[in-house]
């Protein structure tokens, strides 16, 4: 009798640890970006605080070429379910050493900081890479809104960058979030003004909805 309470014991403490760790499971998501999804990823991380752990790459990711020299160290040797990546606004910054403007941005005299060609051929790269080094699930959200007066991005370059990338994730299979079109519609009212690309709180918290629905279809 005690010999078959031990052995149901036994079969109930392992059913106990099997269950716990199907509950305790969560998705690893990693966002990779510049300053615009840093604003919107702690809405994302308090979200899935029960579904998943969001986590951000360290800093600010900035254009592709950025990328290519620390996209290895960002993703480590942690096992990623999701990887959310976007490069963009930055690449398609024009620049000029003798600017005064804030991070030598120049649209008139200034040259971008890499073309759609060179855009496209970063991206390629680093699809690569993170494919060669992740299993994760790969999901690519497109370039955001730049206001016309904005001192070192032309507005009409967006898309076109965003058209360039599109070619490339679909060449790769990777699904892509557009969150263009909404993100106008976020910045005529919730930008910082008709010269940044940056948000306020309440529009970040509203980009955030558009990367939480995309991403809920994800990692059901």
């Amino acid at each position: 009798m005690i010999k078959k309470q031990t052995i149901l014991s036994g079969i109930l403490f392992l059913a106990i640890i099997v269950a716990c760790s199907f509950t305790s499971k969560t998705s690893n998501i990693l966002i990779i970006g510049d300053s615009i999804s840093i604003g919107y990823t702690p809405f994302v991380k308090k979200h899935f605080l029960e579904k998943a752990t969001v986590f951000h790459n360290t800093g600010n990711a900035q254009h592709t070429g950025t990328g290519l020299k620390n996209i290895e160290k960002w993703l480590g040797d942690k096992q990623w379910d999701v990887i959310q990546f976007n490069w963009g606004l930055w690449d398609l910054c024009y620049r000029h050493p003798d600017s005064k403007e804030y991070g030598n941005r120049d649209k008139i005299n200034g040259k971008p900081e890499f073309t759609i060609d060179e855009y496209a051929s970063n991206l390629e790269t680093l699809v690569a890479i993170i494919k060669k080094k992740s299993n994760a699930k790969l999901i690519f959200v497109t370039t955001t809104y730049v206001p016309k007066n904005e001192t070192g991005r032309h507005e009409s370059d967006v898309q076109k960058y965003n058209d360039a990338a599109k070619l490339v994730m679909k060449k790769h299979n990777i699904p892509v979030n557009d969150i263009y079109e909404q993100s106008i519609i976020i910045h005529n009212t919730y930008g910082k003004g008709a010269k940044d690309v940056h948000y306020t709180t309440t529009g970040y918290q509203k980009l955030s909805e558009l990367i939480i629905e995309f991403l809920e279809t994800e990692i059901k």
